[in-house]
């Protein structure tokens, strides 16, 4: 059997690993280390060894811990209580105000966490009771809780940019720089969303007088304790990256001190919550360096047969102008993200994607943007969406699985919007990175 035949049986030996209930990490593993075997017999594992070196090795590797640290610190800090008390006040007025405020707080707790999953079991357990109390429409929360989830795709300093650019030996900053507008655009379409629905079905979205007893005083001083440390340590952070002050994982080690400096202020900080968080740190850290690891196995014995030749070729067969191979591989990713978590979907494809946008000249920096929108959006999007099981996992029974699917739609259209934008006006994802100077 040639190599180009053994690359093409990878990803169906893959998902059926997946499918059988393994762990993808190990199912990346399994399937490089099987289709390693015809090459290099006994000394498999050998090659495997270096692959594993060679990862331990990338520097930028080494922000994820401090990143992950950060937003675990921030959690226990009792952040997202205070930042939903304060959001509560201003929005909760509005119609529809308590999923605006659950959004509001959702972009501050992506932004601090960068990890997807946690931002949703975070606001979810946050928000639903509250929401169940006033009679939301069970669909409005579930959408509202998903998509808030979904924002720790884009909005940086997420985990998936950071990934993405140790991959591709793209620059932090830049990448960073690049989704501020799409991740701003989107929250301003779910903002608006929630708005409209709430005008136009006001008994299923009810506006609640929160805080109407407190003075303009008290209101100023709940906003500034519970809202402006944590997006000053949030914008410190990004800024040190972008201006290129300091290198991620020192502006990352940097955030993880803010942490727990803000932690002990809030006076919630204790050995006990300093252990749990590190522990908490350590296996949410080995998920994901596990699954980095098994990724690069995964991508460098594809790459030993011939796969990304193989890749090409079909790319090349079917001759398409720049915009519909751009197409193909978004629609792989979309699909991938289907069945793969974001961190297999960056790491398989995105080896196997770099030599064709360099072949067909496309903007990096650009298409890592709608390549990272595309991800959030399978994410969200049903019947294997991620976020959905996310939500099950934490939602009480009166919100059923139809709750969910509807609920997720209209906010799967806004993030098409925002995808249709990026690629109708990429100045959108490159404006920012073109203006700023001394990147990391």
């Amino acid at each position: 059997m040639d190599g180009q035949t053994l690359a093409a049986l990878m990803f169906p030996l893959l998902f059926l690993f997946v499918f059988l209930g393994i762990p993808v990490a190990f199912a990346l593993i399994a399937t490089a280390f099987l289709m390693a075997l015809p090459v290099f017999g006994a000394l498999a594992s050998l090659q495997i060894y270096g692959v594993i070196q060679h990862t331990a090795s990338q520097f930028l590797l080494s922000a994820v811990p401090a990143f992950v640290f950060m937003g675990v610190m921030l959690e226990s800090s009792g952040i997202s209580e205070r930042l939903f008390r304060a959001m509560q006040i201003w929005l909760g007025r509005l119609p529809g105000g308590l999923s605006l405020a659950t959004i509001g707080m959702a972009a501050v707790i992506a932004a601090s966490t960068g990890i997807v999953g946690a931002v949703e079991v975070v606001i979810g357990v946050m928000a639903i009771p509250i929401m169940m109390r006033y009679a939301y429409d069970r669909s409005l929360i579930a959408g509202t809780i998903c998509a808030g989830g979904s924002l720790g795709t884009m909005v940086p300093p997420s985990i998936v940019v950071v990934i993405y650019a140790s991959i591709s030996n793209q620059s932090v900053g830049k990448l960073f720089a690049a989704v501020l507008l799409p991740a701003g655009i989107m929250v301003a379409l779910f903002l608006g969303y929630i708005l409209v629905r709430a005008l136009l079905r006001p008994e299923g979205s009810p506006a609640v007088a929160e805080g109407g007893d407190l003075s303009l005083a008290e209101k100023l001083k709940i906003t500034a304790t519970g809202m402006v440390p944590a997006i000053g340590l949030i914008a410190a952070v990004l800024g040190a990256i972008i201006f290129g002050v300091a290198t991620p994982t020192e502006a990352a080690s940097i955030g993880a001190l803010g942490a727990v400096v803000l932690t002990m202020a809030y006076g919630r900080f204790s050995f006990a919550v300093l252990a749990d968080t590190l522990r908490r740190t350590l296996l949410i850290n080995c998920m994901i360096l596990l699954i980095v690891v098994g990724g690069n196995i995964f991508a460098g014995i594809f790459r030993l047969h011939q796969g990304n030749q193989l890749v090409q070729g079909l790319v090349s067969t079917l001759d398409l102008p720049s915009w519909g191979v751009v197409g193909v591989l978004l629609l792989l990713v979309f699909v991938a993200g289907f069945i793969l978590d974001w961190v297999s979907v960056v790491l398989i494809t995105l080896p196997i994607f770099l030599p064709i946008l360099a072949g067909q000249g496309i903007d990096p920096i650009w298409f890592a943007t709608v390549m990272i929108i595309v991800i959030q959006t399978s994410y969200l999007t049903p019947p294997m969406a991620p976020s959905i099981f996310y939500l099950r996992s934490i939602a009480p029974p009166e919100i059923t699985f139809g709750d969910m699917y509807r609920g997720v739609m209209p906010f799967i259209a806004c993030q098409a919007i925002v995808l249709l934008l990026v690629l109708l006006f990429p100045w959108l994802a490159t404006y920012l990175p073109s203006q700023i100077q001394g990147y990391n």
